[in-house]
């Protein structure tokens, strides 16, 4: 990695950010906690960036929540080498610089206090109160010693739940993750790349959708230097070589300046550089970089009126083009940015993009949620309300964290909501479609009928069986536009359900999830058409099952498969083999392909009426504590008997069980399935396969 993505002030001076100076901080906490009558020298620069958003705030409690911070962590230090106290301070003076209000800055500062030290929840609740306690408590980890590899993925479900009542709770983790990715150089570079994927995927999805584009587009810079250095490197050479000569966008700037001078418009005309991913992202899609393209015009304007008389003025003076104008102020992305965005030509032809908006356009634009300070003022936590409440009206929730909200209780183990939460963020686009009876559903662009109908109607979605879309029927794999009318018909049999083919069609994690618990709760039954020209073997669940008087091979012994150990009600077949015996497979198995591929005549057989039966299961889990005692208890209530049992050692934090049970009624099979799932750990439960030579 360059020097510039690892280094904090080098990625200030570009952002034009006032940046903490870390060792200095951390000197000033070595020396302890100063008097009580001015805040510690250590916290000065919170204060100033806090104050030039806040003037009136009280920053009695920020010196309280350092003071605390400071003595917790004392003695602790961070890989670089920095005393402890120096990352909640970097955390803190991010969110200060963005606009934070002081509850989120005080959270900030003690937000490691209840992971890292000695400090609970009681004491910080205690001396700051539930507000306070509800942002640290979001934003602590849990313990990978109860949660093995599951502890990432459940601490950001838990972190997300805590969103949805409380949106500050991810803004506090944004700003932890930026400083921490800022200083991941001291790491191991297989850690590095883990910590940037994790951002990459989850982290700057989730600042896109909140719009702190301060963080995001800084995050981005980070991650691409980790996981593409040489793509990062040809582009900060692009950058430092554009650099050296005069910036063509200052002509540019000028102009439009005199232009809105001319016009009575009073307006600020900035030039705005590019950050690193969006200059390789220009040069992707045009090849050549033109001198405009390091950067845009930025013109602010008092009021939204004023936005599009800048746009008149723009398009009658220099020549639009008209492909590039879009409106984010009639039309708002769905994560709170407004803005006009337009290019305009000069006389020498040169191109250069525009961004027109409010300066509380800009500021939300780039602090997003955090621009919008306590959401529940005048009604909330602040006036003595609880932040845990379970039924709390959060006006900045928007309708992408509802909906995950919805789908995560239904992820049935970590690794369903780590893969689905990846898939609902890797959307970057939302539309809204509209119910008969007047409601709204925000949905990723691209979702079907389908995606529609469990975001309606939830597990009664189950019984849909077509809809009408804008008036016309239309099946469920219809994709939405933005804007469209849809009603859903429901059949009436409430034990109608979902075909697999719905997965095919389904966008939203929530609609996969319901559909895939159904399919899997409702295994289909086993129907073999009579096969006349062969004969005809009852088959047993005993592996040593004798002959029936209803086959043309009545001397016949009958031998179940151990590759694929089938049981009732499996689809099967049998084959001939040596000594007059028939070996049952299930359809399925790969050795049924083979011995067909060879000319092996099938031998028709169907299940008898003796219903116990063996199988072999495989548990996938993930370790923990007591996962074998668990497992193994689960089975025994079940009514199965363990025949052998073997465990494969660890790997990733992940182990494999293999069981080989006795049931006393294949019936039983699905439910013994399904009780294995359920214990805590285990991500997947399967029959196992075994390799089967032909013969």
């Amino acid at each position: 990695m360059s020097a510039e993505a690892t280094n904090p002030d080098a990625q200030s001076r570009r952002r034009g950010l006032p940046r903490i100076d870390l060792r200095r901080l951390g000197r000033a906490a070595l020396l302890g906690p100063t008097s009580r009558d001015r805040l510690p020298d250590a916290i000065g620069h919170v204060a100033e960036a806090h104050r030039a958003h806040h003037p009136d705030a009280d920053l009695a409690v920020l010196r309280r929540a350092y003071v605390l911070a400071e003595t917790s962590h004392r003695g602790q230090f961070r890989k670089s080498g920095e005393p402890y106290i120096t990352h909640p301070l970097a955390v803190t003076l991010i969110l200060a610089e963005l606009g934070a209000e002081t509850t989120t800055l005080t959270a900030s500062l003690l937000h490691d206090t209840v992971e890292d030290t000695e400090v609970t929840l009681d004491q910080v609740r205690a001396e700051f109160g539930e507000e306070v306690t509800y942002l640290v408590d979001g934003v602590t980890k849990l313990e990978k010693v109860d949660y093995g590899a599951a502890a990432e993925p459940e601490t950001f479900r838990k972190m997300l739940v805590a969103t949805g009542n409380d949106v500050r709770v991810m803004s506090i983790k944004l700003a932890d993750r930026l400083h921490n990715m800022r200083t991941l150089g001291v790491m191991r570079p297989e850690k590095q790349a883990r910590i940037a994927k994790v951002t990459r995927d989850v982290l700057i999805p989730l600042a896109e959708r909140l719009g702190v584009q301060a963080l995001k587009t800084e995050l981005e810079d980070l991650v691409f230097a980790i996981l593409h250095p040489e793509e990062y490197e040809r582009t900060r050479a692009l950058i430092a070589a554009n650099s050296g000569y005069e910036d063509p966008l200052t002509t540019i700037a000028d102009g439009v300046r005199a232009v809105l001078r001319e016009a009575g418009i009073s307006a600020e005309v900035l030039i705005r550089p590019r950050h690193f991913v969006s200059v390789h992202r220009v040069q992707l899609k045009r090849g050549e970089l033109r001198g405009t393209d390091f950067g845009r015009l930025l013109v602010l304007v008092a009021e939204d009126a004023d936005c599009y008389a800048v746009l008149g003025e723009l398009h009658t003076c220099f020549t639009p083009v008209i492909s590039e104008f879009k409106d984010f102020i009639a039309a708002p992305k769905f994560n709170l940015y407004q803005s006009l965005h337009t290019a305009v030509a000069s006389s020498d032809g040169a191109v250069a993009e525009v961004l027109i908006r409010t300066h509380q356009m800009h500021r939300v634009a780039e602090a997003g949620v955090v621009a919008l300070g306590n959401p529940y003022a005048g009604g909330g936590p602040g006036d003595g309300a609880d932040p845990a409440a379970d039924e709390r009206e959060d006006p900045t929730r928007p309708g992408w964290l509802s909906r995950l909200l919805d789908w995560q209780q239904n992820a049935p183990d970590p690794d369903t909501f780590w893969s689905s939460l990846r898939e609902e963020l890797a959307q970057d686009r939302e539309i809204t479609v509209f119910c008969a009876d007047g409601r709204t559903l925000g949905l990723p662009a691209g979702a079907s009928c389908v995606d529609a109908a469990y975001a309606q109607h939830g597990e009664a979605a189950h019984r849909c069986i077509g809809a009408r879309v804008n008036g016309r029927l239309a099946t469920l794999s219809t994709v939405l536009s933005d804007g469209d009318t849809v009603q859903l018909l429901l059949a009436q049999d409430a034990a109608s359900g979902p075909s697999p083919d719905w997965l095919d069609h389904a966008r939203t994690p929530a609609a996969r999830i319901a559909i895939t618990g159904w399919l899997a709760a409702h295994p289909e039954g086993v129907k073999v058409p009579a096969a006349a020209p062969r004969p005809q073997v009852s088959v047993t669940t005993d592996r040593r099952s004798a002959a029936n008087a209803v086959t043309d091979l009545p001397d016949a012994t009958v031998r179940l498969a151990g590759c694929c150990t089938p049981v009732p009600p499996d689809a099967v077949t049998g084959f001939a083999v040596r000594g007059g015996a028939v070996t049952v497979h299930r359809e399925e198995c790969p050795a049924v392909a083979r011995m067909t591929a060879l000319g092996r005549a099938r031998v028709g057989v169907r299940w008898g009426e003796t219903a116990a039966c063996r199988v072999t299961l495989v548990a996938e889990a993930f370790g923990r504590p007591r996962l074998l005692a668990d497992l193994t208890e689960a089975i025994a209530t079940a009514g199965a008997a363990i025949v052998s049992a073997t465990v494969e050692p660890p790997s990733e934090q992940r182990v494999r069980h293999t069981y080989t049970l006795q049931l006393p009624d294949a019936a039983e099979l699905p439910a013994l399935m399904r009780v294995m799932r359920d214990v805590p750990g285990v991500y997947d439960v399967s029959r196992a396969q075994h390799p089967a030579a032909a013969g």
